[in-house]
């Protein structure tokens, strides 16, 4: 068959939780929002909490309010929609909507690995060098960094949307998932799909275990600078700068890949629909209470917050 976009008729369907029964829609539907909103205002609360609070205006709580930024964007490119579906009783998502969920979708998702790994880098420059911390980690070092990640991810993102707009869709299509997933996509097209299979197996080595592999490079140089520390006092104090770190990627590595060994291992699609909400939904909304439990000048910052929030409601109240 030859190549070329025969979708404007097409529509796919979001096969999602259909299978289960009608009583329970309600509940998912309850569910699936409650963990949508705490995730939205879990995550402002930390953005917030770093722009009122001065001392946090460091590299470090930068590119978290960053990453906080992405978890709010990556779920909202997947989760509303699956609430619209459950209420209105719709599996439908349009050609267009299908493409630019699944380009959001990547550039959300990469960008979540990309500020992952420099904040590993970070934590080495402080922990391995820290007399030349503020030299290396200088304002225009991060926004440098931070750009990188962003057009990294554009691009990654424009590059597999665009092939996917080449491919044929002959008729209406199932996906058996809650989002436009990219392989999903592409292994329902009628035209050959060998350039973008090459293409997604490249990206996923480059983008996933690169990154990886930097991630772990900068802890084992930690772990070795945090073991010279003669004193237990400093090598708790080293180590707790990057525990919340070292929590959120493992909590994200560990779903993301446990997704797709089980999508390897089984091929029940509706498990690993179900599977995809750790790292779609789940990590994101978990984010906030790590790093807020586990960092004192995060809960000093919210406490700071929220004060002035209260503070300010009687005065609002007078006026």
């Amino acid at each position: 068959m030859e190549e070329g976009n025969d979708t404007q008729l097409s529509e796919f369907l979001l096969l999602g939780f259909s299978e289960n029964q009608p009583q329970i829609q309600p509940l998912i539907f309850g569910l699936f929002l409650s963990m949508y909103l705490v995730t939205v205002f879990g995550n402002l609360l930390i953005i917030m909490a770093i722009i009122v609070d001065s001392h946090l205006h460091t590299p470090m709580y930068i590119f978290l309010s960053n990453l906080s930024f992405v978890d709010i964007c990556f779920t909202s490119t997947t989760v509303p929609q699956m609430l619209v579906n459950i209420q209105t009783q719709s599996k439908i998502i349009t050609y267009a909507g299908c493409i630019t969920q699944m380009y959001f979708l990547l550039l959300f998702s990469g960008l979540d690995i990309f500020l992952l790994t420099v904040m590993a880098y970070d934590r080495y420059v402080a922990i391995c060098h820290p007399l030349h911390y503020t030299v290396i980690m200088n304002p225009r070092h991060c926004g440098l960094l931070i750009l990188v990640c962003w057009i990294i991810g554009v691009l990654n993102s424009l590059l597999h949307s665009f092939l996917a707009l080449r491919l044929s869709f002959c008729t209406n299509l199932e996906i058996p998932h809650f989002f436009c997933e990219l392989n999903q996509v592409v292994h329902h097209a009628c035209s050959d799909t060998f350039i973008n299979d090459m293409v997604i197996y490249i990206t996923a080595m480059l983008l996933a275990v690169g990154p990886l592999s930097g991630i772990l490079y900068s802890y084992s140089k930690i772990v070795s600078s945090i073991r010279a520390i003669s004193s237990a006092q400093g090598k708790y104090k080293a180590f707790s700068t990057c525990a919340s770190h070292l929590s959120v990627v493992s909590l994200f590595y560990c779903t993301l890949l446990g997704v797709y060994l089980s999508s390897a291992v089984t091929q029940n699609s509706h498990d690993t629909a179900t599977a995809s909400l750790m790292y779609t939904v789940v990590t994101p909304m978990l984010n906030p209470f790590i790093y807020s439990l586990r960092n004192k000048d995060i809960k000093t910052a919210l406490k700071l917050l929220l004060g002035s929030i209260t503070r300010s409601r009687p005065m609002d109240s007078l006026s």
